[in-house]
């Protein structure tokens, strides 16, 4: 790759990504010309690009590098593959090309101090929650997150003195020429690692691969550098065993460095405890007192006061799709949560318990995921959708993509579910849950909706059909 000072014109193949357009607009305020092209060219992310001045082309064609110019470099998403008709125009006119997080790291990462988040769940909360601390404390840094912190306003920034640069590192692969974990690219001063589960069947094939990419991840901070593990994790915990570097744990069992006590999980506010350090954060759910729990030790060990930790909490207002409430109508209140995988959906159905005391609450699910489209999952999400009071779930997406023996068995899911003495429902689509689950919406009553996509716009049209109600 081109040298950062030596390139003029960057053009972005996906740019209409969260992360991919986010680095654009960095670029683009950094004196660059930023072009770029994607199949799935809407709102939101064309509103932010236009903002930005930045056109986004739709769909993918050789005769895009025309339209632009020859791009000193291109930036290939992680969606694109081999046969894309502007990738292959890229290969065959030799342009210099790159993935996402090597641009990252060239431009933004390098010559900072390095705070990688990384873990199954808990990511974009606790890299969200980091960078508002270090924000609010007068930190100033620079920060890439697969999410929008209402704080912050955008997933990506760095400010050009910037001494710290904090990452959402995701062990999905790069690109379809470097299939390696994202979070290798982002030379790591602090790694946190909140937990280690099985995901991303397309890419992994066992936990021990997971295992083994956290391994390669340990091995490149430096001996100057920390890890923060999740001590209560035992993948972690083996994960760990062996680390080249310094490595403090945290957790709410005994024997971890960081140890919350005294946690207290109200209404409205979760409570913990660090030694004589006492904490109190607007984030619900005992997941999310680890979270907190890991950016607490991650900025004392930064050197931030206690004080100063406090004050951002006390601030933090959340991140758009976790949690978040997305109205009321008729009494009924909807929430949405990017939950994807069977311990998320676990979790956060158990923090809904005392946020909304003594409520019926509805799981709605949209099977669209990697892992959870596939058989892998099928015991362990009938037990989670299971700690509601009632289940819908949508056909699976790209049913067409997976073989019948490697698919999730809605029916069977749903089958299993019932059999805990929760009723339960399959149907085809967004407008079907909506015709189904409204009449028997009742004031009080709270619907939770997990999918890590659009699910048809079903939050509104919930909404709509129960103003209409």
């Amino acid at each position: 790759m081109l040298l950062p000072d030596q390139i003029r014109h960057v053009h972005f193949l996906g740019i209409c990504g969260a992360a991919m357009a986010a680095a654009a607009a960095l670029l683009k305020q950094r004196g660059l010309r930023v072009t770029g092209s994607d199949q799935n060219v809407y709102p939101p992310m064309s509103t932010f690009l236009a903002g930005q001045d930045i056109t986004a082309m739709a769909s993918y064609a050789a005769a895009n590098l025309d339209a632009v110019g020859a791009p000193d470099l291109v930036v290939i998403g992680n969606v694109i593959s081999r046969g894309n008709p502007e990738v292959e125009a890229v290969l065959d006119r030799r342009l210099r090309y790159a993935s996402l997080p090597e641009v990252l790291r060239e431009f933004f990462i390098q010559g900072k101090t390095s705070i990688v988040v990384t873990g199954t769940h808990g990511k974009t909360t606790t890299t969200s929650l980091l960078a508002w601390t270090f924000q609010h404390a007068g930190r100033a840094p620079g920060y890439l997150i697969g999410g929008i912190p209402l704080n912050l306003g955008q997933g990506c920034a760095c400010p050009p003195k910037a001494r710290y640069f904090i990452s959402e590192g995701d062990e999905y692969d790069t690109a379809f020429f470097d299939k390696r974990s994202k979070f290798l690219h982002y030379l790591p001063d602090t790694v946190i690692i909140n937990n280690i589960e099985f995901d991303h069947a397309d890419i992994f094939a066992s936990l021990d691969d997971i295992k083994l990419t956290f391994r390669r991840l340990i091995n490149i901070v430096p001996p100057n550098g920390l890890v923060l593990a999740n001590g209560d994790d035992p993948n972690v915990r083996e994960v760990i065993a062996t680390a080249p570097c310094p490595v403090k744990t945290f957790g709410l069992g005994p024997g971890n460095d960081f140890r919350a006590t005294d946690v207290r999980l109200a209404a409205d506010y979760s409570e913990l405890r660090i030694t004589h350090y006492a904490f109190r954060i607007s984030l619900l759910g005992q997941h999310n007192v680890r979270n907190a729990l890991a950016v607490a030790a991650a900025s004392l060990h930064h050197g931030l006061t206690a004080a100063e930790i406090q004050a951002a909490f006390d601030t933090f207002r959340g991140i758009k799709r976790r949690q978040e409430i997305r109205g009321e109508a008729g009494g009924v209140t909807v929430v949405d949560d990017f939950g994807h995988h069977p311990t998320a959906i676990r979790e956060t159905l158990r923090a809904f318990r005392p946020q909304f005391p003594g409520r019926r609450l509805w799981a709605v699910f949209e099977p669209r995921s990697n892992t959870t489209r596939r058989c892998v999952f099928q015991k362990e999400l009938a037990e989670s959708l299971a700690e509601a009071d009632g289940v819908f779930v949508s056909q699976i997406a790209r049913l067409e993509q997976l073989a019948e023996h490697d698919r999730l068995s809605p029916e069977r899911l749903i089958a299993d579910i019932a059999a805990r003495g929760r009723p339960a429902h399959y149907l085809p689509d967004a407008d079907a849950i909506v015709a189904s689950i409204v009449p028997l919406l009742r004031p009080n009553d709270v619907v939770a909706i997990f999918s890590n996509g659009g699910f048809g716009g079903i939050h509104g049209k919930i909404l709509a059909a129960l103003q209409a109600k």
